[in-house]
């Protein structure tokens, strides 16, 4: 893990937690007993299996 050398400013601590943004979850549609449902696309094969159950 790479480790910082000297001491990082107060403010450029800041400035650089604020680039970060986190970004949605792409949902994909599916069919799963009948209901057509949108989920987030790693969460797909889950429902598929059965190991999630549709909300609702």
């Amino acid at each position: 893990m790479a480790v910082p050398k000297r001491k990082m400013s107060r403010s450029n601590t800041r400035h650089r937690r604020a680039q970060w943004k986190a970004n949605p979850a792409a949902l994909v549609t599916i069919t799963v007993e009948g209901r057509t449902l949108r989920v987030p696309q790693r969460l797909v094969r889950a429902y598929e299996r059965g190991l999630l159950r549709p909300e609702g």
